[in-house]
C-alpha cells in the first residue's frame, strides 16, 4: 500500500466487512433481548446498517472499483466479546445490560472509522463519497445517543449478589449490637 487512495479503499473495505458482521450480530441481539425498547433499537440499527452497506457499495461504484471487503479485526474483537459472554449463559437482564454496553463500543468504533474515512475522502477530493459517508456517520451518532439513553432504562434486576450479602451482614451487625447493648444493660443492673 503506497497511496492515500489505496489506504482509502482498504479502509472502505474494512468498514464494509464491519457493517456486514454487525448486521449478523444485530439480528442475534434483537432476538436475545428481553427489553422491548432494546429490541426495537437493535432492529432500527439493523435497518440503518443495511443502508450503510449500500452507501459503502455505492462509494466503490463511484470510484469505479470492485467492492472488496477487508477483514475488520476491530469488529471481530468486539463480536468475540459478545460470543464469550453468551457462552457464560448470563441472565436475560444481565445480557441486556452487556448488549447495550457492547453496542456503545461498536458505535464509537464505527464513528471513529467513518470520521477517518471522511477525512481521507475529503483529502482525495471525493465530495460525493464524503457525503455518503457523512450520512453513515450521522446515523451512527444517532444510534450512539439512543444506546446511551437506553443505559438508564436497561438495568439488571439485582445489582450485585454482594448487596444482598451486605444487607444480611448489616442485619447481623445490628442484631449483635442490640444483643451487646442488652447484655451491657443487664450487667449494670446486676452491679
Amino acid at each position: 500500500m503506497e497511496t492515500a487512495r489505496e489506504l482509502f479503499l482498504h479502509e472502505l473495505g474494512d468498514m464494509l466487512d464491519a457493517e456486514n458482521k454487525i448486521v449478523k450480530v444485530l439480528t442475534q441481539q434483537s432476538q436475545e433481548s428481553s427489553n422491548s425498547a432494546l429490541q426495537n433499537a437493535f432492529r432500527t440499527h439493523l435497518k440503518q446498517s443495511q443502508g450503510q452497506i449500500s452507501r459503502i457499495q455505492q462509494s466503490f461504484e463511484l470510484l469505479d472499483e470492485e467492492t472488496e471487503e477487508t477483514e475488520c479485526a476491530g469488529i471481530i474483537g468486539l463480536l468475540e466479546e459478545h460470543d464469550r459472554m453468551t457462552e457464560e449463559s448470563p441472565s436475560k437482564d444481565i445480557l441486556d445490560v452487556f448488549n447495550v454496553a457492547a453496542a456503545i463500543k461498536v458505535e464509537r468504533y464505527e464513528i471513529s472509522s467513518y470520521e477517518s474515512l471522511i477525512r481521507l475522502a475529503d483529502m482525495l477530493g471525493l465530495p460525493d463519497i464524503s457525503k455518503l459517508l457523512k450520512q453513515n456517520l450521522k446515523e451512527e451518532e444517532q444510534t450512539l445517543k439512543k444506546m446511551t439513553t437506553l443505559t438508564a432504562k436497561v438495568k439488571p434486576e439485582t445489582l450485585d449478589s454482594e448487596d444482598e450479602e451486605s444487607e444480611i451482614d448489616q442485619s447481623i451487625r445490628e442484631s449483635i449490637t442490640h444483643l451487646v447493648r442488652k447484655a451491657g444493660s443487664r450487667r449494670k443492673r446486676v452491679a
